[in-house]
């Protein structure tokens, strides 16, 4: 069969006239044979596109433009598992390549505390004018080093200035290896880091007290008090100590020695990083 099928057959004796001329193109239809390849389909003696006939092979370079595409069927979806150079879209989610961003494109300004996941942070200052200890609690997790700062801190007697760290379980009391001197001998203890020798109840503390992790969940301690007695004088007391906690530090106490003397003067703060 030929690729069109005229739908008629004329005899020796038929005699061509136009009526039957005009039905043999009326009725013609197309074959199967007149089909190569997929693109294209024969139904009901009518061609028409197979279906999924058009692929790729089938559509020139550059056929497809921007304007013959609807915005609303640009989807994400669309654009999965592409490579955008600077962007990578997977299941729809668009990501940043990792040497993008480079320091250089980065402005000075916009390197805030706020942008880093540990930043340097200074907490909120205590008045150190009442009660027996001074206490900064909810220390994040990442904390590495804490210093411990004095303004003209004074308390109601002698017993020497302490700093005590502790964990999800409270403060710990014990375990510290600390000791304190100035010009004149060394005061020690085990209930905290002692931070001072001697003292009179008129004594006002200046200075920085500075706690370093050195591994684990063990801190060392470090720092330097001035102060102002009306007894022995002006003295400066160096420090240090160091601490082993039960598990990860998240609160630290400004104290006494004794416990019992209160605060009754300056301002104390912590900054940790």
């Amino acid at each position: 069969m030929g690729a069109i099928d005229t739908s008629y057959t004329f005899t020796a004796t038929d005699v061509i006239t136009s009526t039957k001329m005009n039905n043999i193109l009326d009725q013609s239809t197309i074959t199967a044979t007149a089909i190569i390849g997929t693109t294209l389909a024969v139904s009901a003696g009518k061609l028409s596109v197979a279906a999924g006939g058009v692929t790729s092979n089938e559509i020139g370079s550059n056929a497809i433009t921007t304007t013959a595409i609807l915005d609303a069927n640009v989807t994400p979806a669309k654009l999965s598992n592409s490579d955008f150079g600077a962007f990578t879209v997977a299941s729809g989610v668009a990501t940043l390549d990792a040497d993008v961003v480079t320091t250089a494109k980065i402005l000075d300004a916009n390197v805030t505390p706020a942008k880093l996941s540990e930043p340097l942070t200074l907490a909120t200052a205590q008045n150190s004018t009442s009660g027996t200890s001074i206490d900064f609690t909810s220390i994040p997790s990442w904390v590495k080093r804490i210093s411990v700062l004095f303004s003209s801190v004074s308390t109601s007697g002698t017993s020497n200035l302490l700093i005590q760290i502790g964990d999800s379980g409270g403060i710990e009391n014990t375990g510290y290896t600390s000791a304190a001197a100035d010009v004149g001998a060394i005061s020690s203890a085990t209930n905290g880091f002692i931070l001072d020798r001697i003292h009179s109840a008129s004594a006002l503390f200046r200075g920085s007290i500075v706690l370093n992790i050195i591994t684990g969940t063990t801190f060392v301690s470090a720092g330097v008090l001035s102060y102002s007695d009306s007894t022995y004088g002006p003295l400066v007391a160096s420090s240090a100590g160091t601490k082993a906690l039960s598990a990860t530090l998240d609160r630290l106490r400004i104290t006494t020695v004794g416990g019992t003397d209160t605060f009754d003067a300056g301002v104390i703060n912590i900054i940790y990083e």
